[in-house]
């Protein structure tokens, strides 16, 4: 893991309305770390990586993420996104899938498909329609194609929902991997026990970074022995970081 930041904000926010989906958030991540945003649903975190991938653009503050001020389209040919909705063509097949967004981002060989295909365990599906899978198929294969041009910087909105435990630690081990390989990680997460797989988290809640840090940091410093517990003694304390 470097010391170099990958994503920095600064005051970021966004709102919608009177609605403050991101209120303020300064935030830093590292070359090769994975980061957990974790919050109950509606607390702001895919509203946030949508202003880090450029999707949206700030109400007030800054984002920067490979250096690059945000929205930036540049950035995109290096960061990989798997949204918390499938992004996905239901009237193709799983390969038919891999092969387009390969081929978006400048084409991937045929054995790093397949490759991707094995790693979410869909290799026996591969000519079936999206349109006929399982909600927890159609997660691996956003997954899949999300990884198909090696992104330096990877965003991922709830990844494991509705995915088996063994595939979920087998997803967490090249999760490492890719981290091992210089990657940057940002995941976003409401269950607690799975945040325990980062290096640091950020705990939000109404748009706001509560606190920061790792999973033992966080219990240590709220003076609990659980996240869920650590979680509740920060919102008790009131928002922002302390």
């Amino acid at each position: 893991m470097s010391d170099t930041l990958v994503v920095e904000t600064k005051r970021l926010s966004r709102h919608f309305g009177r609605i403050k989906a991101v209120d303020g958030v300064d935030l830093g991540v590292r070359a090769g770390e994975t980061y957990g945003l974790l919050g109950p649903n509606g607390s702001g975190k895919t509203t946030l990586i949508r202003l880090l991938v450029g999707l949206l653009k700030p109400t007030a503050g800054e984002a920067r993420v490979l250096g690059r001020v945000m929205p930036n389209k540049e950035v995109l040919s290096v960061v990989g996104y798997m949204t918390q909705a499938e992004a996905l063509y239901l009237d193709l097949t799983v390969w038919e899938n891999l092969v387009f967004f390969g081929r978006i981002y400048g084409g991937a060989s045929h054995s790093r498909l397949r490759e991707l295909l094995e790693l979410v365990e869909l290799g026996q599906r591969a000519d079936s329609v999206v349109a006929t899978l399982s909600g927890g198929m159609r997660r691996r294969l956003s997954l899949a194609c999300a990884l198909v041009h090696n992104p330096v910087l990877l965003f991922l909105d709830e990844p494991t929902v509705g995915i088996d435990p063994q595939l979920r630690v087998t997803f967490w081990q090249h999760f490492y991997r890719l981290n091992e390989r210089g990657v940057t990680i940002i995941v976003s997460s409401h269950v607690m026990d799975e945040a325990e797989h980062c290096h640091r988290l950020g705990l939000m809640r109404d748009g706001c970074l509560l606190a920061e840090g790792s999973a033992e940091e966080l219990r240590q410093s709220s003076g609990t022995s659980t996240l869920e517990e650590a979680f509740l003694a920060y919102i008790r304390g009131g928002s922002g970081l302390g």
